[in-house]
Formats: C-alpha cells, structure tokens, sequence
C-alpha cells in the first residue's frame, strides 16, 4: 500500500498526525490545511516587525520575544548543524531565531522554531511552520502552508506552497514545490520543478502497476521518499511518488505515477 510508512521513516518527525497509518500517503496534503489552521501560533509582532513590510533591522526571537539585535554578535555558521550561535555580552542564547533585514512576513500564524535562520529578502505568508534549525535563504517565496520538520533548507529564490518538508530534507536552489512532499534527507538539485497541475480538467491520478488510483486531488505536485535526491534542473510530472534512496538524474523529467524504491529515473 502506498502509504506514509513506505515513504518515510516518521518516528523523528515533529508532526507525525498528519499522515494516518493506513491511508494513501498524499491524505499529509489532504489534511495539511486543517492542521495548520487549528496550530496554536505564538503571537510575536512587536514594533520590531510589521507585518507585510521588509524588516529595516535584524532582529533576535528568543524565547518567543522579538529583541533588536544591536547589541549582540550573531555567528552566521552552519544552521543545520546548529551552528547558527547568537551570543550577549558574551553569554550565548541557546535557541535563538535570527530573522534578517529584508525579510518580509505576511499574516500572523506563523511558527519560528529554535535556531532557525531566515535571509533578507524571504517572503513568509502564513500559516507558515519552520522546525528547528531550518534555513530559509535570501529570495525564498514561502506561499502558505508550508511546513517543515528539522534542520530543512528552503532555498534561494525557491517558491514552496502547500508542502511538507521532513527533517533535513533540502530545496536550496531555484527551486519550485506545490502540493508535494519531501522525506526525509531528500535534496533537490538546483533548478528541480515539481509541476502540480494537468492541462486537462479533473483530478489527478496515480499510475501504478495494478492500474490508476484516482487521488481526489486536482493540484497534486509529487512526493519523494527518504534519501532521494533530483539532479540540477530535472522535473516532475503532476502526481510523481518517488521510493526511498531514488535518483532522479539531471535535465530529466519524471513520468507521472509511482516509480519504486532505488529507482533511476533516466
């Protein structure tokens, strides 16, 4: 069955109900709205941010207070590593968030986690949630509902809409994700489309090698499993499922449908 747990190992991933044991693995993007509308979002807007206007100063979120960064050091290091280190008066702030000049956040259901880095010049609309130690890089376009497990990249100039990311899963460059998912350790090579849409009417449908299964979904884009990586501007066709340790080589695009565990996508 094509379900969650034949695409991912989720004991480690902070949001595990969104995806039931026995459904199909895409019902993540069927109840992806409802979990994040019923999210509990700390409120953090201060004079420090406004919202849908570009910080003018880098500020500091520590323990769910926004805090003008004048008088601290911030150590701009590897923020998947946590190595992203904020330090006053020579004390570090073990978890602080660093969110750039530049960075613009659009909506008040939004959820920073602890260490997380977000450049100038991203745009975040809500409902937005960013696990620990994610980065989100300079250009990223964070449309809604987006939401992220640990240690991810959302990369430069990157557009991300209704997705999922589990730990460490990784689009860094150029990038385009609508109504998709990444497991865990997944990476994208530079320039990797995820197309969610046909050209022709109705929902879209699954090949599989027992026959088509009908998703419900009109906007589906595609979902790759733990440890699989896309070479530099490769494409999915709408209602791609990639297996586990998967390759799908550059300037390739992928056929719609299931395509199993270890495949090389040529």
């Amino acid at each position: 069955m094509l379900n969650a747990g034949s695409f991912f190992a989720l004991s480690d991933f902070p949001h595990t109900e969104i995806f039931p044991t026995e459904e199909y693995v895409w019902t993540g993007l069927n109840l992806l709205k409802e979990y994040m509308d019923s999210f509990s979002y700390p409120t953090f807007y201060t004079g420090l941010i406004k919202e849908g206007v570009p910080l003018r100063e880098t500020v500091i979120l520590y323990e769910e207070e926004l805090l003008d960064s004048t008088h601290f050091e911030i150590v701009y290091g590897d923020t998947t590593k946590g190595k992203l280190a904020v330090f006053k008066n020579g004390e570090q702030l073990a978890g602080a968030t660093v969110i750039m000049a530049g960075t613009v956040l659009l909506g008040r259901q939004i959820k920073l986690g602890q260490g997380v880095l977000i450049e100038s010049g991203a745009m975040i609309k809500s409902p937005a949630i960013i696990g620990d130690q994610t980065e989100v890089r300079q250009g990223a376009y964070l449309r809604g509902y987006c939401l992220t497990g640990r240690s991810c990249v959302l990369g430069h100039t990157t557009e991300v809409k209704h997705s999922i990311f589990l730990n460490r899963a990784k689009a860094g460059h150029f990038a385009y994700l609508g109504d998709s998912i990444l497991g865990e350790n997944a990476n994208l090579g530079a320039g990797t489309k995820f197309a969610n849409l046909r050209f022709l009417d109705g929902n879209i449908t699954v090949r599989t090698k027992d026959g088509f299964i009908d998703t419900g979904r009109r906007k589906f884009g595609a979902i790759l499993g733990d440890n699989t990586q896309t070479g530099c501007n490769s494409v999915t066709s709408p209602g791609t499922l990639i297996g586990k340790d998967s390759f799908l080589l550059p300037n390739t695009t992928a056929r719609s449908g299931y395509h199993s565990p270890r495949s090389i996508i040529r």
